[in-house]
């Protein structure tokens, strides 16, 4: 029997090529693992009537931890009985924390000595999707409670103690007092008294700016969710964009990993799709799952490929998806 067991999950667009490409780079590197294939998405919407099937259903309680390609979120007026698969399974499992390291690699025009994480709350803020509209005017409330605030504290204050011990608590609270008021004095509450840690708060207007002008100051970054939502792709965007980004979904029980970028269906089916962030979305689910030296190994041989090439046109390059896995897997041996 293996020792792991993963659920690939490809959803839409070039979903179907970047999963296809981080599996290759997993049979390659050795991992002890068998792979269980699942569905979810906007195409399998179009087809059976909803986003996610029993069967996805159990098999991500049934692995140890799932890897995630792309989703499509279509705009405007959603067809009546979708919702997002992506969201949909962050909220039915908990997953309470989404992690977005953002680290500067080897690629062109990525900026110098950055190496930090966004932990983003996940299940409140406004994306509770909690919207009404009254002829010419429309609400969206917020949910933010103490529950929520305290464990996505002490995640982030947890995750701070085992880097640099420095935490920036990021907020509006001298707008939104009540609501991001609470967040704020709840997280510096799951600060306090941990030996070794420095931390501080930050308005996000400033956040986003200092993360501009000067994003080595940065450890951990913690904030709501539509927030980290928000920052984390700026942060994605100082070096080298949305190709290369990675995040993970963590709760108490459950792990979905995912690369950033959309579905991209302007490209999907051409075979130029970028498998980086969906290589390094892997690279944070072995951690997760405690395959550290694996996980060593493959993030080595994507920064190799990084900086020796051939890069896909993203980066300046000219690899399609099956050039570049191919050069990580010849750089794991």
């Amino acid at each position: 029997m293996a020792k792991y067991r993963i659920c690939l999950i490809e959803g839409d667009g070039i979903g179907h090529e970047v999963i296809p490409a981080a599996r290759r780079v997993l049979e390659a590197s050795g991992l002890d693992a068998e792979y269980v294939t699942a569905e979810a998405g906007y195409e399998y919407f179009l087809e059976h009537g909803t986003s996610v099937p029993q069967a996805t259903y159990e098999a991500v309680e049934n692995t140890d931890a799932t890897l995630f390609g792309a989703a499509t979120s279509p705009s405007g007026e959603k067809p009546a009985g979708f919702f997002g698969a992506i969201r949909h399974l962050r909220r039915k499992y908990n997953l309470y924390a989404n992690v977005r390291p953002t680290r500067t690699r080897p690629v062109p025009g990525a900026y110098e000595n950055v190496d930090l994480v966004i932990v983003r709350e996940n299940t409140q803020g406004l994306y509770v999707e909690q919207e009404r509209r009254y002829g010419d005017t429309a609400i969206a409330d917020t949910v933010i409670t103490r529950d929520a605030s305290e464990r996505i504290g002490r995640f982030a204050v947890d995750l701070a103690l085992k880097r640099r011990k420095k935490l920036t608590v990021v907020h509006k609270a001298n707008v939104l007092p009540v609501t991001q008021g609470l967040f704020m004095d709840t997280v510096l509450e799951q600060a306090q008294g941990r030996e070794g840690l420095t931390t501080n708060t930050m308005i996000v207007d400033n956040a986003a700016m200092q993360l501009v002008r000067n994003p080595a100051q940065f450890d951990v970054m913690v904030m709501t969710n539509m927030f980290g939502d928000i920052l984390s792709d700026l942060a994605a965007g100082l070096v080298g964009g949305l190709g290369i980004a990675a995040s993970g979904n963590v709760g108490d029980q459950f792990g979905i990993f995912e690369s950033v970028h959309g579905s991209a269906p302007d490209i999907a089916g051409q075979g130029i799709s970028n498998p980086t962030a969906t290589i390094l979305a892997a690279v944070l689910m072995l951690d997760h799952i405690g395959a550290h030296d694996v996980a060593r190994r493959i993030d080595d041989a994507v920064n190799t490929v990084l900086t020796e090439g051939p890069r896909t046109r993203d980066l300046g390059g000219t690899a399609g998806t099956q050039d570049f896995t191919n050069a990580v897997i010849a750089r794991l041996g």
